[in-house]
């Protein structure tokens, strides 16, 4: 009878687990599941939807009994996609762009992460505001911003200046995903050097994807491949933040309070993107964690959008959208400098 009461235990214990967060979290999810009905059928981009439609219950987020849920949603749920977004990683389909592009990408991430901070110091923005900024536009866009977002110290407005991101790429993304072929028509680019601008320049992977494919499948393919570039620098990119911001913390702050040299979810990032890369994962798999990893994220987003109200939004100024526009153009100016000299 004794192995019984352990499990008792556990019932009980996941039975307090669901009636504290289990509200908040369906609120998040019938968000996103609306989201993604309406980019699905008018096109419109899930994230943008899930933002918008998560503002509009933000009441729902403020207080009452779904204000815990939507915390943890925000919170954990957010990690597990960032996390399995690792299974969409293969080092053997990225050795295959050879070492010239793949450096073009890995350094137009890192100064245009450089060029956030500088952006945000002579704007008299906070360098927390810099690096979410300048890491969103140089890395994969919303998914970024959120992992970014996540080891960065806290204050009053953190979750307004990350929805202000998710919503400021999302955008900048659908008409760079309009543009941008457009651009690689005028310029008569091949379909190599259009996927690889096209791939390293637009924010997020959705837009990246139906920007490549309506140019030419191959250019679809090589943008694709080099945006994978750019998603695999989120881990590193995430784990020196971390390791920054914990050197940063007071003495005062013990080793409890202090963020996780390591955070678990760069570490399940880098796990299956090991695994992925060895061949340990079967294509379903890596296509079912993908598709758990989009929705994850879509989730959290909405969770965030619903703790935000519009009005803190609009409180963010117009340095913050200047200085997000300058980002934006300065990657793109980058990478067509150096897909022209290559």
């Amino acid at each position: 009878m004794q192995p019984v009461v352990p499990a008792l235990k556990i019932l009980q214990r996941f039975s307090a687990f669901t009636r504290e967060n289990g509200q908040g979290f369906l609120v998040s999810f019938v968000v996103a599941a609306a989201a993604q009905f309406l980019s699905e059928h008018y096109g419109a981009p899930a994230m943008l939807m899930a933002l918008l439609l998560g503002i509009a219950f933000n009441f729902l987020g403020e207080d009452g009994a779904c204000k815990a849920g939507v915390a943890f949603t925000s919170r954990t749920v957010l990690r597990l996609g960032v996390a399995l977004m690792g299974a969409r990683i293969s080092l053997d389909l990225m050795v295959g762009l050879g070492f010239d592009l793949i450096a073009l990408v890995v350094v137009g991430v890192i100064v245009t992460i450089f060029f956030g901070l500088l952006g945000a110091r002579l704007l008299n923005r906070g360098w927390r505001f810099g690096l979410l900024t300048g890491g969103s536009v140089a890395i994969c866009g919303a998914s970024a911003a959120m992992a970014i977002s996540a080891v960065l110290p806290k204050n009053e407005q953190s979750e307004r200046n990350l929805i202000f991101t998710v919503l400021s790429v999302t955008v900048l993304s659908t008409i760079a995903m309009i543009v941008y072929p457009i651009l690689c028509e005028l310029f008569a680019f091949s379909p190599e050097v259009a996927g690889v601008f096209l791939g390293g320049t637009i924010h997020d992977v959705a837009q990246v994807v139906g920007a490549g494919f309506s140019v030419s499948d191959q250019t679809g393919e090589v943008a694709t491949l080099v945006k994978l570039i750019r998603v695999a620098t989120l881990a590193p990119v995430v784990l020196v933040i971390s390791v920054l911001v914990r050197r940063s913390a007071t003495a005062q702050e013990s080793d409890e309070t202090r963020p996780p040299i390591l955070p678990l979810f760069v570490i399940g990032f880098l796990i299956f993107a090991a695994m992925n890369s060895v061949g340990l994962i079967a294509a379903s798999i890596v296509n079912a964690m993908s598709s758990l990893s989009r929705w994850a994220l879509l989730v959290s987003i909405a969770a965030v959008s619903i703790k935000t109200s519009l009005k803190r939004i609009f409180d963010v100024g117009s340095q913050a959208i200047i200085l997000i526009i300058a980002e934006t153009i300065f990657i793109g100016a980058f990478v067509l400098l150096g897909v022209l000299l290559l």
